[in-house]
């Protein structure tokens, strides 16, 4: 007899939102505007962002998003293994509450964003691997078998949500880039676009932003590209064309806008390290022990709600993901901060 067993991250099945449902209110919400949006407020936080959405936001449907060429692939099948329990954060709240500092340190920064040139768009894929290439984000979308998933989003700032990404898991994309043995991490590069992105003036930050991964952890099942969000295209505020998703650390190493990907052999720096590497470390593992220099991480505030419930360790998917760590010294190491 064959027994499942569900992993921690999987929402039980008396929990589970109907498809339809989910379905049904997304399209009334694209209808429905702003009016009904409740006002959340906030501070400042490095890679992820909260304030209130301005009156009459309706990110999904900047116009990047609605002339994105990969809009027919949407809505793509949801893989019902990778569920939570807790309900979906509004899709609103969702594109809104957002930080891209390329287009400036304001947490609203979608309408900004939408200016984003999304295509012509080719992702490099380069260093450690066996034939460097260039890659059009619509051939890309051709190679690898897109889906729907369910997961945690865990903002360094202690607040919280839960998101309905399309893309694929990144596994595809090493398969495709074929790294050389000697490759131990992955670097992410976003896009710089000076003359949309005004971001870019402040000389005093690190670009472009870069973020990093071990090969090991990027590996894993769970590591994710997002092209899609609410069953569409990612709007450029949440990354679009292409984003990275790691649900078990911080919000911040989850790069948007990626135009690079190089394996190499050494670890690289990555953009908050550079600028504050006591608070934003290369790891950025979610713990609630282990308190940002500035504030707790014993608890979030779930966004959308009155909610403040308990943090969990990697974010909820420690089972999984706890063994990538196994033999490295949490604090010479630093694995969660």
């Amino acid at each position: 007899m064959l027994i499942k067993r569900r992993r921690t991250w999987e929402l039980p099945e008396t929990a589970t939102t109907p498809e339809g449902i989910y379905r049904q209110r997304r399209q009334f919400m694209q209808y429905a505007g702003a009016g009904s949006l409740l006002l959340f407020s906030g501070g400042v936080l490095a890679g992820c962002g909260e304030a209130a959405p301005p009156a009459g936001a309706a990110a999904g449907e900047s116009s990047s998003a609605i002339n994105d060429p990969s809009a027919g692939l949407y809505p793509v099948p949801r893989n019902e293994a990778f569920q939570v329990a807790r309900a979906i954060t509004d899709e609103n709240l969702a594109t809104t509450y957002n930080n891209f500092y390329e287009f400036g340190s304001s947490k609203t920064i979608w309408s900004a964003a939408s200016k984003l040139k999304l295509r012509p768009w080719t992702v490099a894929i380069g260093g450690a691997v066996e034939k460097p290439q260039e890659i059009a984000i619509d051939d890309l979308l051709a190679r690898v078998p897109l889906e729907e998933r369910v997961y945690r989003l865990r903002c360094v700032e202690a607040w919280s949500m839960v998101v309905p990404w399309s893309g694929f898991q990144l596994s595809h994309l090493l398969k495709l880039a074929q790294p050389l043995s000697s490759a131990r991490y992955v670097r992410f590069t976003t896009a710089e676009q000076p003359d949309v992105m005004r971001g870019l003036r402040a000389s005093w930050y690190p670009w472009p932003y870069q973020e990093g991964l071990t090969m090991e952890e990027a590996g894993h099942e769970l590591a994710f590209m997002a092209t899609g969000i609410y069953g569409k295209p990612l709007p450029p505020q949440n990354g679009a064309p292409l984003r990275l998703v790691v649900p078990w650390k911080y919000g911040f190493k989850s790069i948007k806008s990626v135009v690079a990907i190089d394996f190499v052999e050494q670890r690289p720096t990555t953009f908050w390290e550079a600028i504050a590497a006591n608070e934003y470390g290369f790891w950025a593992n979610v713990n609630p022990e282990v308190p940002h220099p500035r504030w707790s991480q014993a608890s979030e505030r779930v966004l959308g709600t009155k909610e403040e419930v308990p943090t969990q360790l990697f974010n909820g998917y420690a089972e999984e993901v706890a063994g990538l760590y196994a033999g490295l010294d949490a604090q010479s190491e630093r694995l969660f901060m």
